[in-house]
Order: C-alpha cells, then sequence, then structure tokens
C-alpha cells in the first residue's frame, strides 16, 4: 500500500493536484479522508470563486480500492448501501466486489450494451448475455443493478427468483443476495455473488464487468486473519467449535468476516473436511470430494484449524475445558456447540450382524451402493433420508421394499394426501411398501444379514439394510456437566443462541431455540439451512453483536427426479389446502393452523415456495380464506396475489 500525505493545502490547490493525479497502474480511484475543514462565511456555490480554507487530508493509494463507498454500481446513491448479511453491521463484501474502479485493464474486462432502459418494468429481471459470460440485470426503483446469475448454491437460476426489496431470493432452496453488494443475506450456501457496474448512456443500459467474476459467479467474502502465532499443539483456543457441519462452519468464517483475530479451532469426529450431507441420501455414488463444502487448504488459508477424528467426550464448564476421546484436553474461551444428531436406536434381534447401515458419512454411502448392486435392499423408516435412499438405489438394486410405522409415508411433515402421491410414485417404480409394520428381527448368517423379518411375520430377503427412523440430540456427553438439556436431549438456547452457561452456545439440530413466528416458543427445526442461520447468529453474539434469527424454515427432497421444496414451520398444522393436481405431481400444499397459513409445499410449482418465504418472511400473513378461494377459481401457481400481499 503506498500513501502520500499533503499537509496545508488550499481547496483550489488540492482540486488542480487531483485533476493532475496519475495512478499507478491497476490502482483504482483515490479515497479522501477529510480530517477538518474550516469553511469562510460566504462560500460561495460550487462554480463560485470560494476563500481560501484550510484542508487536511490523507490521499490512500490502495489496491483493489472500491469507487466510492455507500455506491450502487451504477454510481448512484444506493439505499442499500448500509446493508449486511441479516441486517449486521460490519459484514462488507471481499476485495473482489465492486463497485468497480475507475482505473483498471480493459483487457481484463468486458462491457456491453444489453437493452434499452423501456425494455424493462420496475421489479423484472433479466438474465443478459455480456459475450465473455451471462449476468442478471435488475429493475427496481427506477434503478438498474447487475450481479452473478447463479445461486452459488447449486446452481439455480436467480432469474426464476423472487425479486423484493432490495434481494433476489433463489427459486430452488430460499437463499437471498442483496442487489447492491451481492452479499448472501439468508441461508443455504456459504459464497456471495460478484454484482458488475452498471450505466445508462442514451437510454442504453451498459454493463462493465471482469471476466473472471463473469465466469467464476461466485465470491468468498474477506476474512481476517489470526494475528496470534499459535503452536497448533497449544491446549487453548479462543474459540472452540465443536462440529463441522453449517452451523459450525458458519459460524467461523462469520467471526473470520466479522474482522476476529484470534484462534479458531473446529473439531469434528468426522474424517473428512466439512461435506454437503443432504447429497449425500439422493447421490449415493458421490465422494467426499465432491460434497466438501470447503476444503483443508481453504480453512488453512483462512486461519480456521481444523481437527478431524476427535471426538469430545467431557467438558467442564468451570474450567472451561473439553476432554477429547484420546485423552487430550483443550481450554477456551468462548464455545459453540454443533454435534447435530445421531441415529435413533433400534431394538430388534441380532445387532451384532454387518450390511446395516445408518447412512452418515460418505463411506457409508459408497458401500451401500455397492452391497445393493443387483441384490436385495430393504429400508427401514420413512423418514426423508429413507425414502431418499429408497429412490437412489431403485435403478441399482434387484429389489427394494420400505419398511414403515405409519399408513403413509410423510404423513406428520406432509399430511396424508401428499403422502399418498409420493408413495403411488414409488410403487410405480417397483418400491414395496411394508406399513404399519416393524422390524422383529434380522438375521444373519456368518455375520451378514440375510433376512428381515416383520412383527406381522413378513419375511424380506435382505442384502443390504439401511435404518432410516430419525435420530436424537448428540449430547450425551453434556450429563452433568451444567449445560442444562431437556428431557429429549435437546439444548435450550435463547435467541442469541447461548445456553444458560455464560461463554457456552449452540446451534444447529441440537437445540431448541426461540422462534419469533411461535411468539418465540422454543422449537428444534433440524434443518440444514437453519443450521447456517444458528451458526451466524451465534458467532456474531460472541462478538457483541446481537442479532436476532430473521429467517423462514427451507428444506427440500429430490426422489425420481421430481423436488419436494418446503417453506414455513408446519409443526401442528390442522388443515392442507391442495392447489393443482396430486396425482400430476404438479401442486401446491398450504398447511394451515387456525386461519393462517403456516408453511407451504410444492411440486413442480416454482417459485411459489420462494414467494410465499418472502411473504412469510416480512412478517406478513397469508389468510387461509385467500388460499381456499384461489383453490375454488383453479388459480394454481398465480402468485400475483402474493406479490401484493409482500409488498403492503
Amino acid at each position: 500500500m503506498g500513501r502520500r500525505r499533503l499537509d496545508t493545502v488550499h481547496v483550489e490547490e488540492l482540486i488542480c493536484a487531483m485533476a493532475s493525479v496519475v495512478l499507478p497502474k491497476g490502482l483504482s480511484s483515490p479515497r479522501l479522508f477529510r480530517e477538518s475543514i474550516h469553511p469562510g462565511p460566504n462560500m460561495g456555490g460550487c462554480f463560485s470563486k470560494p476563500k481560501s480554507v484550510e484542508v487536511k487530508v490523507e490521499l490512500s493509494l490502495l489496491d483493489k480500492e472500491k469507487e466510492v463507498d455507500g455506491l450502487s454500481p451504477n454510481g448512484k446513491a444506493s439505499p442499500f448501501a448500509e446493508c449486511r448479511a441479516n441486517g449486521a453491521l460490519g459484514h462488507g463484501s471481499d476485495d473482489e466486489a465492486t463497485p468497480l474502479p475507475l482505473y483498471h485493464r480493459s483487457k481484463d474486462y468486458v462491457e456491453a450494451s444489453v437493452c434499452h432502459v423501456k425494455d424493462m418494468e420496475n421489479g423484472q429481471m433479466r438474465e443478459v448475455d455480456l459475450g465473455s459470460g451471462r449476468a442478471l440485470l435488475i429493475k427496481e426503483h427506477g434503478e438498474f443493478s447487475a450481479m452473478a446469475h447463479k445461486c452459488p448454491h447449486y446452481g439455480a437460476p436467480l432469474v426464476k427468483g423472487v425479486l423484493s426489496k432490495g434481494h433476489v431470493r433463489c427459486p430452488w432452496h430460499g437463499a437471498c443476495f442483496n442487489i447492491a453488494t451481492g452479499d448472501i443475506e439468508d441461508f443455504p450456501g456459504l459464497d456471495s455473488l460478484h454484482v458488475f457496474q452498471v450505466r445508462v448512456e442514451k437510454d442504453k443500459v451498459i454493463i462493465c464487468a471482469n471476466k473472471q467474476a463473469l465466469e467464476s459467479q461466485k465470491r468468498t467474502k474477506h476474512m481476517a486473519r489470526c494475528s496470534a502465532v499459535i503452536n497448533s499443539s497449544t491446549g487453548f483456543s479462543h474459540v472452540l467449535i465443536i462440529g463441522s457441519g453449517p452451523a459450525g462452519l458458519v459460524c467461523a468464517e462469520t467471526l473470520r468476516q466479522e474482522g476476529f483475530t484470534d484462534r479458531i479451532v473446529m473439531c469434528t469426529m468426522e474424517r473428512h473436511p466439512p461435506y454437503d450431507r443432504p447429497k449425500l441420501s439422493k447421490s449415493l455414488e458421490c465422494t467426499a470430494e465432491q460434497l466438501r463444502l470447503r476444503s483443508a487448504d481453504f480453512l488453512q488459508n483462512h486461519d480456521i484449524e481444523l481437527f478431524t477424528e476427535k471426538e469430545v467426550v467431557a467438558l467442564d464448564v468451570k474450567t472451561r475445558t473439553v476432554t477429547f476421546g484420546d485423552g487430550v484436553m483443550m481450554e477456551y474461551r468462548k464455545l459453540f456447540i454443533a454435534t447435530g444428531n445421531k441415529p435413533r436406536p433400534m431394538n430388534y434381534k441380532g445387532k451384532d450382524i454387518k450390511n446395516v447401515f445408518h447412512l452418515r458419512t460418505p463411506e457409508d454411502a459408497s458401500s451401500i451402493v455397492k452391497l445393493a448392486n443387483n441384490k436385495n435392499a430393504v429400508i427401514v423408516g420413512t423418514s426423508f433420508i429413507g425414502m431418499e435412499v429408497a429412490a437412489a438405489l431403485t435403478d441399482k438394486a434387484h429389489s427394494v421394499s420400505v419398511i414403515g410405522s405409519e399408513t403413509v409415508p410423510f404423513k406428520k411433515a406432509l399430511g396424508e394426501k401428499v403422502g399418498k402421491v409420493i408413495m403411488k410414485l414409488f410403487e410405480a417404480n417397483r418400491v414395496k411398501f411394508y406399513m404399519l409394520n416393524e422390524v422383529s428381527e434380522m438375521i444373519g448368517h456368518h455375520g451378514q444379514l440375510k433376512e428381515v423379518v416383520l412383527k406381522s411375520g413378513k419375511v424380506l430377503r435382505a442384502d443390504v439394510c439401511v435404518i432410516g427412523t430419525g435420530c436424537v440430540p448428540a449430547t450425551s456427553f453434556l450429563k452433568q456437566c451444567g449445560v442444562h438439556l431437556d428431557s429429549k436431549g435437546f439444548i435450550p438456547v435463547n435467541k442469541m443462541m447461548q445456553t444458560n452457561v455464560d461463554n457456552v452456545f449452540a446451534g444447529g439440530d441440537v437445540v431448541m431455540f426461540p422462534f419469533p413466528p411461535r411468539n418465540n416458543k422454543k422449537v428444534n427445526i433440524p434443518h440444514w439451512q437453519m443450521a447456517h442461520v444458528h451458526g451466524r447468529v451465534a458467532a456474531l453474539s460472541m462478538m457483541g453483536k446481537p442479532t436476532e434469527i430473521k429467517t423462514v424454515p427451507y428444506f427440500w427432497s429430490a426422489m425420481y427426479g421430481k423436488t419436494i421444496r418446503y417453506a414455513g414451520f408446519g409443526d401442528g398444522f390442522d388443515d392442507v389446502i391442495i392447489q393443482g393436481d396430486l396425482d400430476e405431481l404438479r401442486f401446491v400444499a398450504f398447511y394451515t393452523r387456525s386461519e393462517e397459513v403456516v408453511a407451504v409445499a410444492s411440486m413442480n410449482y416454482d417459485p411459489i415456495v420462494s414467494r410465499v418465504a418472502e411473504v412469510l418472511g416480512s412478517g406478513k400473513t397469508i389468510k387461509k380464506r385467500d388460499v381456499e378461494m384461489l383453490a375454488r377459481l383453479g388459480k394454481t401457481g398465480d402468485i400475483s396475489w402474493l406479490i401484493d400481499k409482500g409488498s403492503q
């Protein structure tokens, strides 16, 4: 970084000096830090002759410096200039984020006229081609902006998403991105988007973009580095994170993004760096490398230490010490518990036999696929994981049998009507169901599974068995340590994700947390997306920047090329209103409690679930009577009423 200090100068001389400044190649425009101004009593307008005014300034020439703070990409003052992810201040973009510098090498950039100003209405989005790549052009409140066109989570086309109040919501999984900064504001996902410079010349909308940014689409926010020199064997960490799922990972990254410069250690029982667990049951053949969220090198480069195959077996809150299974101990200043769930124990005979799996790791998935090849697979349980595995094995196994304790799959989560049509989809793909049944015994030979016996007396041939009967919180190591657990083993936390013990936080599947849409009633929502939110809230709380949860729960499931999307919290729903055609697997299901919609699920009706999430997230309510009226009128998929609802 080069610096040049100008001491006392006259305003006229300063203007002349600035006009004649030639910046070094590759550097951006200067930023002036005004230290003191003493205007004369008769100072005139912009072009009048002012009296001499003494000004002290510092002219800093910074690599990759932004053009002007608080300006939108088109150079106009932006109403979102102070917006930060989830409303938190100090959460800026990284060095590669635009606004673009005034001075750049043209060969690194592409510029294109993409449309006429009258071609787009307010509230409209359009995917445009710049020659070297595509961008998302947005018009809102009369201003144009441009950003990367794909969601960095799974690559969804954002043009099919929902634009509202300065952000775009992904049509597939509900992640939100600020249109002025590109920053991710709601999850799932870890990365943000590039934004590009937009200007209007002679009624033509012109976008200027960095070619590399167009190609990569996503970007990682700037992160601070650890300022201390620490030996990895040191038995102390300023922040210790137990668990490497989305809650733990987002917590660590948020700390660095917010300027935290002390030691962060993340420990996990896993063999691998953080990976995308929801994909395991949908894509059984994916490797750990294909599933990874962050590589070991990425974590190392951002001073997030990862201890793999490291199980915490005890916690002492008085000495602020954890003990690992190998006997090693580590002290902490702040602790974040994000250990997730573990498989629910299942009572049956013959537990010592092999070929029975709880799908938890990439190694489990690989073994299941190999053992099921042209063989007989049995799935115990109709959870989302169990059903996704059944669907994934259909074209690989000789037979797939599913055992469930209810009348139809997903009855509690999605209702009986939706459950029935999903069951028909599986039956059309040769999956056999044995509902209202439980496993009595598993019979093996030489340690290998051969048969599964049901309580009804039915015997199923089984070369591999996958257990999907639900999970319980992985919190047994916390018993009698001082951290409060409820009767089911969950950790109650407050709205800052803090436990009853000072400096001990928790998040993800293991917590009961206050949920604003239910009058802050404490609930457990074991969604991948929700765990991201918990990690961020906990990190901000640790840094003295408390923020409340502002999100709508969102999850998805994929089977036979069909995706169910779900937003809201439908626990305890008392009615389901169906729009569309269930038999054609093209429908929207609204879940209501009393007279309000509390959740929605859909298949083949994007982006209606993201639209409902947008409405609910804005604090608006959707009335049951409105949904019933549209169902009677046959206006399935017509979301114009939701757009109006969201803009009130």
